[in-house]
């Protein structure tokens, strides 16, 4: 079994991962990637690193891919996470969408990298919360990430009973259905106005519709600043007139987006409208 990863190892794992999955991994990650991946190689019953890059990049072995993926990345979240964002969209971006879905126009908010789902979810207690009718209006929230196995979780719903205590107490009668001493599940009103899908945001996407509230937080953290400029330019051209665009607390704007969207909070962008010249 390896006891290192070479050099000539690390730069072949790191060209891979950034080609597949647009991940930036400086040689400063070289022994964090030893460490993560090692237990990949013992699990797999392979010796070295060079093999199991090869047995990763077979099409047979879509699912070692995955567990490539998450070791090279970490999938910590939690319900309402930088929690202004959230008071963002219940004070601003919310009101007014909710007054254009009662007026037969459709809303659609996405949560890009929503890992386990307390994103998404988070924002379907908020919608909620102010529009206790949501589902019969056009109004959908649309949550994508790369990872398969991370949204098999999140679609169940389900989670550690520690996490409840980050959901607003006056939001849990609604929001949670079910507890027990271990764990509880979201109710089926929150889920129903969710909908999960995989999606590699480097690659082609497949949305024909544009959005009005886009949250991609802590993800455009493991890009290079040239692919980070062109996620942050493609959302903005998704985003309607007077959209919204929530990203990490450690992450900035770059690149034409800064053209097309102005700050109006921390880490909170709006799009602006379209001149002649966009157009």
């Amino acid at each position: 079994m390896a006891t290192s990863l070479s050099p000539a190892e690390f730069a072949a794992i790191a060209e891979y991962a950034k080609q597949a999955f647009g991940l930036h991994m400086p040689e400063s990650k070289r022994e964090m990637v030893f460490a993560r991946l090692i237990k990949r190689l013992r699990r797999v019953g392979i010796a070295d690193f060079a093999t199991y890059l090869a047995y990763v990049k077979q099409d047979a072995n879509s699912q070692e891919r995955s567990e490539f993926l998450s070791a090279l990345t970490t999938n910590v979240t939690q319900f309402f996470r930088e929690n202004h964002h959230f008071d963002y969209l219940r004070t601003v971006a919310l009101p007014p969408l909710i007054d254009k879905a009662r007026k037969g126009h459709r809303v659609r908010i996405w949560s890009a990298g929503c890992s386990a789902g307390q994103e998404p979810y988070s924002i379907a207690m908020t919608l909620l919360d102010l529009c206790a009718d949501a589902h019969s209006l056009n109004i959908k929230i649309l949550a994508t990430d790369i990872d398969p196995r991370i949204l098999d979780t999140a679609k169940t719903g389900r989670y550690p009973l520690s996490e409840r205590a980050a959901i607003p107490e006056n939001l849990r009668k609604t929001a949670i259905a079910a507890a027990d001493t271990d764990s509880f599940t979201v109710s089926d009103a929150v889920r129903k106005l969710v909908s999960f899908a995989e999606l590699n945001l480097i690659a082609e996407w497949p949305m024909q519709g544009m959005f009005d509230v886009i949250f991609c937080r802590n993800v455009a953290i493991y890009f290079d600043a040239s692919t980070q400029s062109t996620l942050w330019n493609r959302f903005a051209n998704l985003l309607n007139d007077d959209g919204h665009l929530m990203i990490g607390h450690s992450e900035r704007l770059s690149g034409a987006a800064v053209q097309k969207l102005r700050n109006t909070g921390v880490t909170v962008y709006v799009k602006s409208h379209a001149t002649a010249a966009d157009k």
